[in-house]
């Protein structure tokens, strides 16, 4: 299994259409056997989802992410894990122990007025609807 999170320095990158680094990491009975940091070479947000799916990825963990990636992602079959804050490592980590809070509706709002952009959650869930949290078991929601 590989799983691809946005990165920057270290972090969980919060706009999947403007990611220039992916951390890929290679997992195997539910351990990391390895990571590389690998560059989003200049696609934006139409072309990732094909990018990823060329490099064999299974999963995405990222902040926020808008309507059109979130189907391209779909139709190339890569489960999605957006709202996801803090550390790569640390998140890939808790995704393996099923641990990982995420945000199933995060999302990403284009403001054209002044060049904003905000991207945001709209509170997290559960797959069970266990305490208002969403959490990941087993990899698998």
């Amino acid at each position: 299994m590989k799983i691809a999170v946005t990165y920057e320095e270290g972090q969980v990158f919060q706009h999947f259409g403007h990611t220039e680094q992916f951390k890929v990491y290679e997992v195997q009975d539910g351990k990391v056997l390895g990571s590389q940091v690998r560059s989003a070479e200049g696609s934006g947000h139409g072309a990732l989802a094909g990018l990823l799916k060329s490099w064999g990825v299974d999963a995405l963990l990222c902040g926020g992410i808008g309507g059109g990636a979130r189907m391209a992602l779909q139709e190339a079959g890569i489960a999605l894990y957006g709202g996801v804050q803090g550390a790569a490592d640390a998140a890939v980590e808790a995704f393996l122990a099923g641990s990982l809070h995420f945000d199933p509706n995060a999302a990403c709002n284009h403001h054209h007025e002044g060049g904003e952009h905000h991207c945001h959650g709209e509170g997290a869930h559960t797959c069970g609807h266990h305490g208002g949290e969403h959490h990941c078991r087993h990899g698998q929601c």
